[in-house]
């Protein structure tokens, strides 16, 4: 088996989550999100954009259903024994598939805690499972039950987050040598995925984003390369990725002269983002940190370039993107424990003048606040 986690410590992650099944009344588990599945057996695919599903009863047996492409893939990447396909063709109908294994686990008339928040569960295949399960056993949204136990990091998963920060360090230093003007955005990308890679690192959950010119206002990936101006800036949002545990980073490079209010918002965005993280301490909120955020950039009269949220938590997820529970936006309650790992990014688009900032950095959440862990500066890049 290719387990990335010792055999004994995935026992435990399993254990912890039928406890809390009991604790909430649930005699199961139908587990959809491939991120959970990875946390609890190891299981590694994106074959989760098919029909694909672990039941994990309270008493401990799993049983995965998958297609046959991925028998192999749950065989050498989990410690699942009960491997059951559902085969392809017109007339498939995984959810009866799935409905005939709960019986045989005697689930009728039980109660099973479902992951509907999952990618791979599409509205339709949700529609045909409810349908499938009427009147067979009950149902109840269970999607964060998982995540709320996975954002506290073991010590062997922290080993490999720390490791992510390194690869995210390695990155940054890629594209800090190579931006400049004349460069062509895609060799800059090629650079800092090739490091990560370099470096014994995974996809990230999703793809880099670089943007220039116009387009270094947004924060999401869009298809398309340019080339540098020789006045120009450069926003970069990039992960360092091991073991599919992310490390989170942001950076807008200005090229050539920088414009002053380039200077004013960076200093802006510095001074929020170390008020964001000495808000990152237990017993705070993600909703305080937020609120820091919104206080210094506010009072610095930036109100109008600032998004609705300035972070969340980072683990081990799969694509379609690297974001995890929970967020740092306002009001949010959820507190901060040791072992959380944490991206705060400070996002400033100034639309009126074209300029654009972002700083952002991945901590780990200590018994006294807060640790880096990435070693890059913060100051502004002028290239």
């Amino acid at each position: 088996m290719a387990l990335h986690f010792l055999e004994s410590e995935l026992a435990v992650r399993r254990d912890r989550v039928c406890t809390a099944m009991k604790e909430g009344g649930l005699d199961g588990m139908l587990i959809f999100r491939q991120e959970s599945m990875y946390y609890l057996t190891g299981y590694d695919t994106f074959g989760y954009v098919f029909f694909q599903c672990l039941y994990l009863g309270a008493d401990g047996r799993m049983t995965l259903l998958t297609r046959s492409a991925d028998r192999l893939q749950a065989v050498i990447t989990s410690v699942v024994s009960d491997v059951r396909i559902w085969v392809d063709g017109p007339d498939a109908a995984p959810a009866n598939a799935l409905k005939d294994i709960l019986d045989e686990h005697g689930a009728r008339d039980q109660r099973l805690g479902v992951e509907w928040e999952a990618y791979g569960l599409t509205a339709r295949n949700g529609q045909r499972l409810s349908a499938a399960l009427d009147g067979f056993c009950g149902l109840e949204d269970a999607s964060e039950l998982i995540s709320k136990i996975r954002v506290i990091k073991s010590p062997a998963e922290i080993a490999y987050v720390r490791r992510a920060g390194e690869l995210a360090d390695d990155a940054y230093n890629a594209a800090v040598n190579l931006a400049a003007p004349g460069v062509f955005e895609g060799n800059i990308l090629s650079a800092m995925q090739g490091a990560v890679f370099d470096g014994d690192g995974d996809y990230p959950g999703n793809e880099f984003i670089i943007g220039s010119g116009e387009n270094a206002l947004l924060c999401r990936y869009a298809s398309g390369r340019r080339t540098l101006d020789a006045e120009d800036q450069l926003t970069l949002e990039w992960a360092g990725t091991y073991r599919h545990y992310h490390a989170a980073m942001m950076r807008t490079f200005v090229i050539g002269t920088p414009n002053p209010k380039h200077f004013s918002m960076h200093a802006a965005a510095e001074d929020a983002l170390e008020a964001v993280k000495q808000a990152i301490a237990p017993g705070r909120t993600f909703g305080d940190a937020f609120q820091a955020h919104c206080r210094v950039l506010d009072s610095a009269g930036l109100s109008h370039c600032r998004l609705n949220a300035c972070g969340y938590s980072l683990g081990t997820t799969f694509a379609p993107n690297w974001m995890d529970w929970p967020m740092l936006y306002a009001d949010n309650p959820v507190q901060f424990e040791p072992g959380m790992v944490v991206f705060c990014h400070m996002i400033l688009f100034n639309v009126d003048d074209g300029l654009a900032i972002t700083l952002g950095e991945t901590v780990l959440v200590t018994e006294n606040g807060h640790e880096r862990l990435s070693g890059a500066p913060l100051s502004l890049v002028v290239k």
